[in-house]
């Protein structure tokens, strides 16, 4: 007996190692959005399903490894184990994310200030934006849910913080739940700077911050209608400043 042909050996390590890294990866985000602030994660992973993949997967090893040490022969069923496990693992992964958006947090995030821009820059007049919590609440309300963990629930609802005077975008939130849009006003009126609180799109957990992109907030700019454009019965432009982003967002370079 020879043992098994390099094939099925190069074979089990690499279905071993992708076992390791997607479920083991999955496991260890699970525990970490437990006692994270705040998580940039729709849901966290399930642990008893990562710790059953897992453990199967030890089962798996530990026959290959009794195969291998004893030199069973290539048609040894031990050593289709881990293949097999890969297999099922993904297909019951792939029907569980079936109906889910493929967008990531940081995505679905932006999207959101976006739809919110787009909404308050339609109730934009001539003389001011608007600027009135309980006039811009119903557009928060209808946003859904935020993408984030808190301590690994989900944030129920986005909030809103309408502040006056504002000479620019907030940069820093310290203290502020996630999914809280902040709607800084300037101070004649006719403009104001939407940033998200969660967190910067490079990281994946930690305290909440502003929404961000390499370092630059992402800033969603509402303003107050030209006169010729109400005239006209024009769509409401979107006049943005600086490195465009899209859907009416700019990113305003730091001091």
């Amino acid at each position: 007996m020879s043992g098994p042909s390099r094939k099925t050996l190069l074979a089990n390590v690499v279905c071993l190692g992708a076992l390791g890294w997607i479920y083991g990866g999955d496991l260890s985000d699970a525990l970490r959005a437990r006692t994270a602030e705040v998580s940039a994660l729709m849901s966290p992973p399930s642990t008893v399903r990562t710790s059953v993949v897992l453990g199967l997967a030890g089962v798996g090893l530990a026959v290959f490894t009794a195969g291998l040490l004893r030199k069973k022969p290539e048609d040894f069923k031990g050593y289709r184990l881990l293949p097999i496990l890969l297999v099922l693992a993904l297909f019951v992964d792939l029907v569980l994310a079936e109906g889910r958006t493929p967008l990531d947090s940081p995505d679905l995030a932006a999207v959101a200030l976006q739809r919110f821009q787009g909404e308050a820059q339609k109730r934009a007049t001539v003389a001011a934006v608007p600027a009135r919590a309980e006039e811009l609440q119903p557009l928060v309300d209808a946003l859904g849910s935020p993408p984030y963990l808190e301590r690994g629930l989900a944030v129920p609802a986005y909030a809103l913080q309408v502040r006056t005077g504002c000479q620019g975008p907030v940069r820093d939130a310290p203290g502020t739940r996630p999914g809280t849009l902040i709607y800084c006003v300037s101070p004649d009126g006719k403009q104001a700077w939407v940033t998200l609180v969660g967190l910067p799109a490079e990281v994946r957990f930690g305290a909440p911050a502003v929404l961000s992109q390499r370092g630059e907030p992402r800033v969603a700019i509402v303003r107050a209608q030209l006169p010729e454009e109400e005239e006209k019965g024009a769509p409401p432009g979107i006049d943005l400043e600086d490195s465009l982003v899209d859907g009416g967002e700019a990113v305003f370079p730091s001091p």
